[in-house]
């Protein structure tokens, strides 16, 4: 493989940009922004994203979709869940349908509740192969990713020969990747942790403590499973990187945004207040508004989720969340 094409300038995009780079891809980077593809052709930085990372020489950038895919053997989706659809539409067109496709989005679609991959396969269908069509997850915030910082991460695909690829595209000395053909279960992972992290924010910006934390992430790890089993993924998957792994790591990290959004909403602020000092994405608002929809329409009792919702955008207090969790009818912790 010789040219990757990265649909997305963002932080992780660009992170990646660098992985890949430095193990000798030609890399061309899409971005909408003048002054990024500018940033990152000529001062060899992204100026809004990463900007104090140096970019390898094979890195290169376009505001051009054509001149993006023009002779890639792999695409890989670095957007929001939320724009994946309109993107994939707009790429579309410049596809071989040679080219193996890889999303490293995290989230559930509003109303189709479609993971990022299953985004891809409906609308690329006709010119791609689902076959062709895989995942890369886990613990693996950009910030150390670029500085090449250790990462472990997991491929999935929809079949076993794409996942091995992207296994092979993306290993390096300091950015592993595991496989895990579960590509249901890690991408229910992926997205969901984004809510507890949430939630972990708001128990850390409200000052309730450790306890809260630790049963805020043990509980919403249950919630994962919860949700992935009812979509087929496997129960094993959620103790791996897609799950646990990606799950801590959000929860508790300062370069987390979504766990920024829940510390300031703990700490009195209002959600819009919040997102719009914010220049990146926090998943997690999005895919809480999807999944407490899917939770409602399925019967699928997810009350960690709920409280968040409530929180985000019924104006709920925080605090009077937390009690309403507390208070629920006592229940077994495992169910036999």
């Amino acid at each position: 493989m010789k040219k990757i094409s990265v649909i997305g300038a963002g932080s992780f995009g660009t992170a990646l940009s660098v992985v890949l780079g430095n193990k000798g891809f030609m890399v061309t980077v899409w971005a909408r922004e003048k002054d990024v593809t500018r940033g990152i052709n000529r001062d060899r930085v992204n100026p809004e994203y990463l900007s104090d990372i140096d970019l390898p020489e094979e890195v290169h950038a376009t505001s051009s979709i054509e001149d993006a895919l023009e002779g890639a053997e792999m695409v890989l989706f670095a957007t929001p869940t939320h724009a994946l659809r309109e993107v994939a539409t707009r790429v579309k067109p410049f596809l071989s349908g040679e080219e193996f496709v890889v999303t490293v989005s995290k989230g559930i679609e509003k109303d189709s509740f479609m993971t990022p991959s299953q985004i891809l396969a409906n609308v690329l269908e006709g010119v791609v192969l689902e076959d062709q069509i895989g995942v890369l997850t886990g613990p693996s915030h950009a910030e150390e990713v670029g500085l090449c910082k250790p990462t472990t991460v997991v491929a999935s695909a929809y079949s076993k020969r794409t996942a091995r690829i992207i296994q092979e595209t993306f290993m390096s000395p300091c950015f592993r990747v595991y496989l895990n053909y579960d590509i249901v279960g890690v991408e229910i992972g992926g997205a969901l942790k984004n809510i507890m992290a949430i939630a972990a924010g708001i128990i850390d910006g409200a000052d309730l403590g450790d306890n809260a934390k630790a049963a805020l992430m043990t509980r919403g790890l249950h919630e994962m499973k919860r949700m992935g089993t009812a979509l087929g993924a496997s129960q094993d998957t959620f103790s791996g990187l897609a799950g646990m792994g990606d799950l801590i790591v959000t929860c508790t990290s300062r370069h987390s945004r979504n766990r920024f959004v829940g510390y300031h909403i703990g700490k009195g602020k209002k959600l819009d207040e919040i997102i719009s000092g914010m220049n990146m994405v926090a998943e997690g608002v999005k895919t809480a508004e999807s999944v407490h929809q899917w939770a409602r329409k399925n019967g699928v009792e997810m009350p960690i989720t709920e409280a968040v919702y409530q929180v985000l955008f019924e104006n709920m207090d925080p605090r009077d969340a937390v009690k309403k969790l507390m208070t629920r009818n006592a229940k077994n912790e495992i169910m036999i």
